[in-house]
């Protein structure tokens, strides 16, 4: 993670003499409604009990700050809900929340999830053709899972941040207000791998020396591994398309 760090410094500090930003200052409020779909499991000990998640619909809020003053990173920060509900015929015992569930019983769940980026980036590139962006995130992860089988209720709570690496490019269609991107975070390490992808495709809406919208449609898909986050595995995907608006000002 050092050899990250110190790459990316490096990195921007080229940068700086290369490339001019569009903007000396920039403010970036955004929020997206997110149609989800979910798929895999979770458990204390590994042996996941896979469920048949609901299609839920959740929103992604997010701001950042931009500024030129070299070496310093921009901040991005955004907060993501991916509650659901699910259930399934468990084919084997499950012990779950300090409950031992029997095989066959039918078993639901309510899942209560948020994660939180906590991003610092530096632009390498930023004009209205290209821009592309570089730098590390502490996304926290959040979360409580309920499992009920018969009344009986097991339930967990944890929580905990996991470092991953972070890039963005965005490209803009000259003279039509049309443009695109694609941003992601990612980690893998021994203990657990994550990834945090989406696309879309903007189109301004206004844009003058005020103010700038963009519209957003997109896809994103959100993959959480984990091996013993505050003593929580799962092998959960969130993925599905989204619809949002960007105000800059």
């Amino acid at each position: 993670m050092k050899k990250i760090t110190l790459s990316i410094g490096l990195l921007a500090l080229c940068a700086s003499f290369t490339s001019q930003a569009d903007t000396l200052l920039g403010l970036y409020v955004g929020a997206q409604g997110w149609n989800m779909e979910t798929s895999g499991g979770f458990s204390n000990d590994g042996s996941n009990a896979d469920f048949n998640f609901e299609d839920q619909s959740n929103s992604n809020l997010y701001v950042a700050f931009e500024h030129p003053i070299p070496l310093i990173p921009n901040v991005k920060v955004q907060r993501t809900a991916m509650d659901t509900q699910g259930d399934v015929i468990l084919d084997a015992q499950f012990t779950f929340g300090d409950k031992v569930f029997a095989a066959n019983g039918n078993a639901f769940t309510d899942v209560s999830l948020t994660t939180t980026d906590f991003i610092l980036y530096y632009e390498l590139f930023d004009n209205d053709l290209v821009s592309f962006d570089v730098g590390l995130n502490a996304k926290y992860i959040d979360g409580e899972f309920l499992v009920t089988v018969d009344g009986e209720i097991g339930r967990e709570e944890f929580s905990g941040p996991v470092p991953m690496v972070h890039s963005r490019l965005a490209v803009g269609v000259p003279f039509t207000g049309f443009g695109a991107f694609v941003e992601g975070s990612f980690l893998s390490v021994d203990d657990h791998t994550l990834s945090d992808y989406q696309a879309a495709i903007t189109y301004s809406l206004m844009e003058n020396l005020a103010i700038d919208v963009t519209f957003q449609l997109g896809y994103r898909s959100v993959s959480l591994e984990l091996e013993d986050l505050d003593g929580i595995y799962s092998d959960l995907e969130f993925k599905g398309a989204y619809a949002g608006l960007e105000v800059h000002f």
